[in-house]
């Protein structure tokens, strides 16, 4: 088969997948909102970066009428300050529409505390801890700075993941493939805790055969991939074909019953842009197949009725 595909075919590729969205849920499990008013949500002291405004209002204006559901993935620049989060959560478009991503230093004495008090803030809302491992194979872990980097073998990141498994938290690990044993340790000595593989785990950023150690991680049955952040795979533009035989590998690894979607865009552009390299990557796929990714899936492992 071509990989090349025509203009006419991606177009109607993004037809074929939004004509069974009203039947089925569309869900974005991975969006980035950032304030206007820094005077009332500054980023953190400790920010890695400092992005421009992606605020909610804007936000929802296009994504109410076209996702069912969103989990925002509270990002780094706020580091451990989550009131942008608690204010989206005040301000959705309809009752449970968001749910959300923590941001807490998982070697800290004092987090599984602070976990419990914002699970318990906002009951229901709160579905997962994001680590962040992203330093270059060699590099010594973090202890302090920025939460990320921290190591993996430390016991307190296990006192962590132990108040995970308490509260009913998913693990989501933003990471290299470099780092999937670490987690594997981790994911078989909590089975009771969902690890979610951010961004097909970054596969273009380590070798063929840490990529096979990602897959290996599907033995699991706890731990899920995220289709999303395609490009930070790619060494090719939009629509990445090089990737393609990635999405095949996660996908005959983990299965449809584990794979999720994330990354839709937040204005109606990136949005079609999206529909359109979904149903390119998984051409192959059957529909039943393809709706429990585009959102059956993380309807269950998220929680929504």
């Amino acid at each position: 088969m071509s990989s090349k595909l025509t203009r006419r075919e991606l177009l109607g590729g993004a037809a074929a997948v939004w004509a069974f969205a009203p039947n089925r849920p569309l869900v974005d499990t991975h969006i980035h909102l950032f304030a206007a008013d820094q005077q009332r949500f500054p980023y953190h002291p400790n920010a890695p970066y400092k992005p421009s405004a992606e605020p909610l209002e804007q936000y929802v204006e296009f994504a109410a009428s076209r996702i069912d559901h969103v989990v925002i993935v509270h990002p780094e620049p706020y580091q451990d300050d989550h009131r942008y989060l608690e204010y989206c959560f005040a301000h959705e478009p309809r009752p449970g529409f968001f749910k959300g991503t923590c941001l807490f230093d998982p070697i800290a004495p004092d987090t599984p505390a602070r976990m419990e008090a914002l699970v318990k803030k906002h009951p229901g809302r709160i579905v997962a801890l994001r680590i962040h491992q992203m330093r270059k194979p060699g590099e010594p872990p973090t202890t302090s700075g920025a939460i990320k980097d921290r190591d993996m073998r430390h016991p307190a990141m296990q006192t962590t993941w132990r108040k995970a498994q308490e509260l009913g938290l998913a693990i989501q690990m933003h990471f290299i493939p470099y780092y999937a044993p670490q987690i594997g340790e981790l994911a078989a000595r909590f089975p009771a805790v969902r690890v979610i593989l951010d961004h097909l785990a970054r596969a273009g950023q380590g070798t063929p055969a840490e990529f096979q150690e990602v897959l290996k991680l599907a033995r699991l049955p706890n731990v899920y991939m995220k289709y999303s952040g395609v490009e930070y795979s790619s060494k090719q533009k939009y629509p990445f074909q090089d990737v393609r035989p990635i999405v095949r590998q996660a996908y005959d690894a983990f299965g449809p019953d584990r794979m999720i979607w994330g990354g839709l865009g937040s204005s109606p552009a990136a949005f079609e842009r999206q529909l359109r390299l979904f149903d390119l990557m998984f051409d192959f796929a059957p529909e039943a197949a393809r709706a429990k990714i585009r959102g059956l899936t993380a309807m269950k492992l998220y929680g929504w009725a």
